[in-house]
C-alpha cells in the first residue's frame, strides 16, 4: 500500500518531488530536524523535515551527513563551483549559528550576485521545519565568489543582518562537466 501512494505521488505532475523528499526523510538526515509542515502531501504528523532531506530529493544528489559536510563529501563525486547553476546545492558551513550547516536548492539565477533558492528548516519558530521556495540570496564577498552570503528572512521582508560563510555549489550528475 505504501509503495501505490508513493507511486501515486510520483505520477501526479508537479508533486514528483514530495514523494521524493518523504522517501530521503525515511532515509535519515544528518541535520537537527524539526517538524514537517502540516498539510503536506507524504508527510504525517510525526515526520521531520530538514534541509539535507529536501536538498538531497530536489537536486538528485546523493550524500549523507550534516549540511556542513556536503562540501568535502561532494568532491570526486560531483563536480563542486563557485559559481551558481539552476538546480545546483549551495552548501553553507558550519558556524555557532548553524551548527550543522545549511544546504539548498537553487532555483534559479537572477544576476552575477542574486540568486533564489528552495529550502527546507531554515526559518524559526512556526515556520520552523518549513518549506519556502524562490528565496533571495545575494552575495556580499568581496571579491564576487559566493564565499560571503546573506539570506531573505520572509518573516522581517528584509536580508538578516547575518553574513553566511558559503563553500559553494555541488552540480547535480547530469550538470558534470565533460558527461
Amino acid at each position: 500500500m505504501g509503495v501505490f501512494i508513493v507511486s501515486s505521488v510520483f505520477q501526479a505532475s508537479g508533486r514528483r518531488w514530495l514523494g521524493l523528499i518523504a522517501l530521503s526523510a525515511l532515509a535519515g538526515c544528518g541535520t537537527s530536524r524539526a517538524p514537517a509542515p502540516s498539510g503536506v502531501p507524504g508527510f504525517g504528523p510525526d515526520m521531520q523535515l530538514s534541509c539535507v532531506p529536501y536538498a538531497r530529493a530536489r537536486s538528485g544528489i546523493e550524500l549523507r551527513g550534516d549540511a556542513w559536510q556536503w562540501w568535502d563529501a561532494a568532491a570526486g563525486r560531483y563536480t563542486r563551483a563557485r559559481r551558481p547553476a539552476p538546480g545546483s546545492v549551495i552548501v553553507l558551513a558550519r558556524t555557532r549559528r548553524l551548527p550543522t550547516g545549511h544546504v539548498a536548492v537553487v532555483s534559479r539565477v537572477v544576476s552575477a550576485r542574486e540568486i533564489r533558492v528552495d529550502h527546507a528548516n531554515w526559518a524559526s519558530g512556526a515556520a520552523r521545519g518549513r518549506i519556502a521556495q524562490d528565496q533571495p540570496v545575494i552575495d556580499v564577498s568581496p571579491g564576487n565568489d559566493w564565499t560571503q552570503i546573506r539570506v531573505w528572512y520572509p518573516r522581517i521582508n528584509d536580508y538578516g543582518n547575518t553574513v553566511f560563510a558559503a563553500h559553494g555549489f555541488i552540480l547535480p550528475r547530469m550538470q558534470m562537466a565533460g558527461r
